[in-house]
């Protein structure tokens, strides 16, 4: 495979073409790699990547305060030291994506205005105005960029990247609707390239030459109004001009944030078209991204050209072994990503960016998984990703395990979820689930209503109670005239012309989407202002959902109150109003609710049990296979 043959960057050598693309990681609090972040990289390498490049450290902290990561000091170098020495033993090279600044992304402070290339709106605080920059600023700046990447050298790391993407600080100096300047740093695309230039010149007169640059940068933004793929190719050229060794191409930006951090409802290789149209006009290499986990997929795209190197983001998360896994054939052993973007969410709120299906992952000194001293057996009671991570976790550390599933099929409301095309996905985590449980010889019985009589009789050690929740079913008059979600996205219940859902949140606008795109004629009727309102979803994957909603036939009506459903019919209230409209089928998203009753039962009783997922609350994927990870962990 292309993907395995050794290449370079500049002079930095490459044993192969993966690569791992920069995201957010925990540090200690002045900013340096902290020992768990160090310990997460290392495991990357570990699994066969070839390049492993940081998120971004702050090269200067005077524009915007504290930051997440920073290579401001020399008191940073023996902690960046440790992590280069960690991930070369695997025979990796590290590259440290070093940034000029956020500029109007600056997110965390709502009292004080950020710094950026104009006096423009912050983007998470529209009501303050951006302070601009002075060219004294700039140069500041530029000049502590080459410091940075300095102390990058010193510390071993192999290269640099310029965070220069996405809206970001470079790429605000970059774009006209930012940057208003009259200065040398504004007007013609020359001179708002002049910043970005003056950056990577920063790093040379530091660095010398040949230290490998590379810049990752947004060519096309995908929004109207702002920069079209035209204007990025040329920018592509001057870039090549200014010395850099490589480009990183990137598309979107925080308006349509899905487009530059993809999410569920993506196509794979959402990004090559513009890697692509960049390789086309440049003579160094190109590093393209964008759902390019399909091992497939990703060596079909470097057959054919359109890029040098794969970079891959959230598939790290989810599979730390990936590269290793490719190279040995085991496709199917890979944990797909599935696109939810937890990782983003978690970290939002401060946490650590882990991952929905890998409880590991930056957990990896927290949480490591051992093999058991004491054979145990251990029967899992529910199907669906909670049952199936305790399932595969108890088999993992050596003990007998038993699945009981009550239906047919394992995956549990997955199989639902994962059932419109744009939610593929979600069933190739199902798929790979199910393989894991089959390799690992778990007993699966199907067709296995529990009962805490059956439970008692098989004398388990341990049982977990892994039985989800139940469509939650409004008390609407007529409600018998309608069908859950889950039976029309399963086809359980063929869908008439005429469709009304009723919920707007996640469910809902997935379901009527679905239907939308099967020609159905669909109405969603909501209770409060807007869709997705209590949704507790990632800000790109909600923005995508919402803009794909927008682009449908979909008429969406909110602040309603469904007052009956008819066979051929429904009436809701509308500002004091009651509305009637003509319906074929009616589908209720409304939420669930748990059904882990018996759990209480075998408690009485005095078995070790365990609750959790959906059985507990009606949650999220990521809480019901970290659940089933450490209900068997702890054991």
């Amino acid at each position: 495979m292309k993907l395995f043959t050794k290449c370079k960057i500049g002079k930095m050598p490459l044993k192969n073409r993966i690569v791992m693309a920069p995201m957010g990681t925990s540090s200690d609090s002045d900013g340096g790699f902290s020992a768990r972040t160090i310990r997460y990289f290392e495991e990357r390498a570990k699994g066969g990547t070839g390049l492993i490049i940081t998120g971004r450290m702050a090269s200067i902290t005077d524009y915007e305060g504290f930051s997440q990561g920073a290579l401001t000091n020399y008191h940073h170098v023996s902690r960046l030291s440790s992590l280069a020495e960690h991930v070369h033993m695997y025979g990796a090279k590290l590259c440290v994506q070093i940034g000029p600044g956020l500029g109007r992304l600056m997110g965390k402070d709502p009292y004080n205005a950020p710094y950026s290339a104009s006096a423009i709106p912050s983007f998470f605080f529209p009501n303050l105005t951006c302070k601009v920059l002075t060219a004294d600023d700039i140069n500041k700046i530029t000049d502590r960029v080459g410091y940075s990447a300095k102390l990058a050298k010193d510390a071993g790391a192999d290269a640099v990247e310029m965070h220069a993407y996405g809206s970001y600080l470079a790429d605000q100096f970059l774009t006209p609707v930012w940057n208003k300047r009259t200065d040398q740093y504004g007007g013609s695309l020359e001179n708002r390239t002049r910043f970005l230039g003056e950056c990577i010149e920063a790093v040379q007169r530091y660095c010398g030459p040949d230290f490998p640059q590379i810049v990752k940068f947004t060519p096309t933004h995908m929004y109207p109004g702002f920069r079209e793929l035209e204007e990025g190719v040329e920018i592509a050229k001057l870039l090549e001009q200014w010395g850099a060794h490589a480009l990183h191409v990137d598309t979107g930006c925080y308006e349509v944030w899905y487009r530059q951090i993809p999410t569920v409802y993506q196509q794979p290789g959402c990004q090559v078209f513009a890697a692509e149209a960049v390789k086309k006009a440049v003579n160094i290499p190109v590093i393209t991204q964008g759902k390019l986990s399909d091992p497939i997929l990703a060596e079909q795209v470097l057959q054919e050209g359109q890029a040098d190197f794969i970079a891959l983001g959230h598939q790290h998360l989810a599979d730390p072994m990936y590269a290793s896994k490719v190279k040995e054939g085991r496709y199917d052993d890979i944990v797909p990503c599935i696109g939810c973007n937890e990782c983003l969410r978690l970290g939002g709120l401060g946490r650590h960016y882990t991952c929905a299906v890998n409880p590991e992952c930056q957990h990896e000194i927290d949480f490591p998984l051992t093999m058991a001293k004491e054979k145990k057996s251990v029967l899992v009671i529910g199907g669906g990703p909670g049952g199936m991570s305790a399932a595969v976790t108890a088999a993992r550390r050596g003990f007998e395990v038993e699945l009981w599933e009550k239906s047919d099929k394992l995956g549990g409301l997955l199989l639902a979820a994962g059932a419109p095309d744009f939610k593929k996905d979600v069933l190739k985590y199902v798929q790979y689930c199910i393989t894991q449980v089959n390799k690992l010889g778990v007993i699966v019985r199907y067709n296995k209503e529990a009962t805490a009589a059956d439970i008692a009789k098989a004398r388990f050690d341990k049982t977990i109670i892994a039985t989800g929740a139940n469509p939650s079913i409004p008390s609407i008059p007529g409600i018998e005239n309608a069908n859950p979600a889950a039976d029309v996205l399963l086809g359980k219940t063929d869908a008439g012309e005429k469709v009304v859902v009723i919920g707007g949140g996640l469910v809902g606008c997935e379901t009527a989407l679905d239907l939308a795109y099967k020609g159905k004629e669909v109405t969603i009727l909501e209770m409060l202002p807007s869709l997705l309102a209590t949704a507790v979803e990632a800000k790109n994957n909600a923005t995508s959902l919402r803009d794909m909603v927008k682009e449908s036939a979909i008429n969406v009506i909110t602040g309603v109150k469904t007052k009956n459903i008819a066979i051929d019919s429904v009436t809701y209230e509308l500002d004091g109003e009651d509305v009637t409209i003509p319906s074929d089928t009616v589908v209720i998203a409304t939420g669930y609710t748990s059904c882990g009753g018996i759990g209480e039962e075998l408690e009485q009783m005095g078995f070790d049990i365990t609750v959790i997922g959906d059985a507990v609350q009606p949650g999220k994927v990521v809480d019901a296979v970290s659940g089933g990870y450490h209900a068997v962990r702890i054991m």
